[in-house]
């Protein structure tokens, strides 16, 4: 039985044109399970794994804005949140799915844990944003009441900064691949999972970072022997100078290719920098293929074939 990893991305199900409501990402939610349908019909079993950026973000705010009347969430607990929100919206519009399909799968969503190192460089230099964009002398105010490193952006505004450590094993990858050899369809590693160390005896501890959805997904993909990594986004293809007038959308990549183009600055640690590293670790981590596309693309060529695939 193959595996694959679906990842979805947190603006493929709450895309930033149009008003995001919670019909709305349920709606765009059941628009994206094609590729998971059509993975079930060729004997591949898929993990899906989801972004969460907007919806962090929006947990996040919540908690600052009530701080002075309830109790101040960390970040850790955001991200969880979101885990079992989004995890559960994904769950039952696919569980109405299978059963529009006739297939029988049992799903689940598992809040999953992620280790990172307690060293890691970006503890130390923070360096993804996170929230809303203020003014400077708000900004260092909320930094003050709740213990942020903020950074400016643009325009006098500044914004909250957090560390994105590398994620260095999914704890219950186990548990995960044991669901999927009975033939459940798994959601786990959401918003990349909840960043955790362990300390001097051994034990977990939580930490105020997020990890990259895509990078995680790379791992946990590796770590169950998944053949295939689709990774969704707002483009259909990968391109090389992107958004410029010799823009070169590029249907195939080698992972060589990959590794190149990268080298060579084409792909932005912001955008799709983060997207190309994940399928290269995963390429060469046993992984055999990786499709980046969009949801819009998948539903008109489940195959990927539309989007950009790479191979070894």
């Amino acid at each position: 039985m193959r595996k694959a990893i679906v990842a979805l991305g947190g603006n493929a199900l709450s895309p930033p044109d149009k008003v995001d409501s919670i019909a709305n990402q349920f709606k765009q939610t059941r628009q994206s399970l094609d590729a998971v349908i059509d993975l079930l019909k060729q004997n591949i079993i898929p993990v899906i794994t989801h972004g969460n950026g907007p919806q962090v973000g929006n947990a996040a705010l919540r908690t600052e804005e009530l701080a002075d009347s309830v109790l101040y969430l960390p970040l850790g607990i955001n991200v969880a949140d979101t885990e079992g929100g989004m995890g559960y919206m994904i769950e039952q519009s696919l569980i109405n799915r299978l059963r529009e399909e006739g297939i029988k799968r049992h799903v689940v969503t598992l809040i999953s844990q992620v280790r990172v190192r307690e060293d890691d460089p970006s503890i130390q230099n923070p360096t993804k944003y996170i929230g809303t964009a203020l003014p400077e002398d708000e900004a260092k105010a909320k930094a003050k009441q709740f213990g942020w490193h903020i950074k400016p952006v643009e325009n006098g505004l500044w914004r909250r900064v957090v560390p994105s450590p590398e994620p260095r094993d999914i704890i219950n990858a186990s548990v995960i691949n044991q669901l999927i050899e009975l033939g459940h369809i798994v959601i786990a590693v959401g918003g990349g999972g909840v960043p955790a160390f362990r300390d001097i005896d051994g034990n977990l501890e939580g930490i105020d970072a997020v990890i990259d959805k895509d990078r995680a997904s790379a791992l946990l993909g590796n770590q169950i022997g998944a053949e295939y990594l689709y990774i969704f986004t707002d483009v259909d293809q990968v391109a090389l100078n992107f958004g410029k007038e010799n823009e070169q959308l590029l249907p195939r990549l080698t992972l060589a290719e990959a590794k190149q183009y990268l080298r060579e600055g084409h792909f932005p640690a912001g955008n799709m920098g983060p997207k190309i590293e994940a399928s290269i670790s995963f390429l060469e981590n046993g992984g055999e293929k990786v499709i980046i596309t969009s949801i819009d693309s998948i539903k008109q060529d489940a195959s990927g074939s539309l989007g950009t695939i790479i191979t070894k």
